[in-house]
């Protein structure tokens, strides 16, 4: 039986471990690789930042989450595998009252036997986008997300992560100023922006994902989080 080793794409800062790398260098161990590629795996897409995921696809299996860049809706999960069998294996069940499958079913392939029609969602998304609208979306948001970096570092505050996708850590002074500054963004309502830590540290997460964000919103959005900041205590 193959061990197993987890390779993530980090949803804090879109950082991406080396995954062709560790595929190499377990494959002689006979370890079975997974990637976590929530935000990442959508990467591929795009000419500009498919480099970020070189290798990927020496691994044996993944999962990205549908409800970030396709924006549908938050149960749209998928899993990939090499190995169909092995999912098939894992996530069966048989039941008298159930059918005996003569065809595919997809309550086979995942841990819920009744299962809104999500893939009816994702479909419809792909279909829309295309290839060339997808990779639109992904290169837009994450150039939105470097003018994010950029805009608040200008400002004289500390972007904590090399932003490589399209996620920003932005810390406004202590912990509690940080804290004081998501609440108020919160509150000013022109955008929403989560808190997290990282290193140790208080900061502020910016993710940009959606489909309907124009370089106009994230303008407007990077004035209020600055006037916010700059209305704000400077404490530990």
């Amino acid at each position: 039986m193959k061990q197993s080793s987890k390779v993530v794409v980090s949803c804090h800062t879109g950082a991406f471990d080396p995954v062709g790398a560790i595929c190499e260098a377990v494959r002689a161990d006979d370890v079975r690789v997974h990637v976590d590629g929530a935000f990442g795996l959508w990467a591929r897409i795009s000419p500009e930042f498919a480099a970020l995921a070189r290798g990927i696809e020496r691994a044996d299996s993944w999962a990205a989450d549908a409800h970030k860049w396709l924006n549908v809706p938050y149960d749209s999960g998928l899993a990939i595998v090499r190995d169909t069998g092995a999912l098939r294996g894992a996530m069966s069940v048989q039941a008298d009252y159930l059918p005996d499958p003569e065809n595919r079913e997809p309550f086979e392939f995942t841990p819920e036997t009744s299962r809104r029609m999500r893939g009816a969602e994702v479909w419809a998304a792909l279909a829309s986008l295309g290839r060339d609208g997808l990779a639109e979306l992904v290169g837009r948001n994450c150039r939105q997300a470097w003018r994010f970096a950029a805009g608040l570092r200008d400002a004289g505050f500390e972007v904590l992560n090399d932003v490589a996708l399209n996620q920003v850590l932005v810390a406004f002074g202590g912990d509690r100023t940080t804290e004081e500054v998501i609440r108020g963004v919160q509150r000013e309502g022109t955008c929403w922006c989560g808190g997290t830590r990282w290193n140790g540290r208080a900061a502020m997460r910016i993710s940009v994902s959606s489909w309907a964000t124009t370089d106009d919103d994230v303008e407007r959005s990077l004035a209020a989080i600055v006037r916010v900041a700059n209305g704000a205590g400077d404490t530990a």
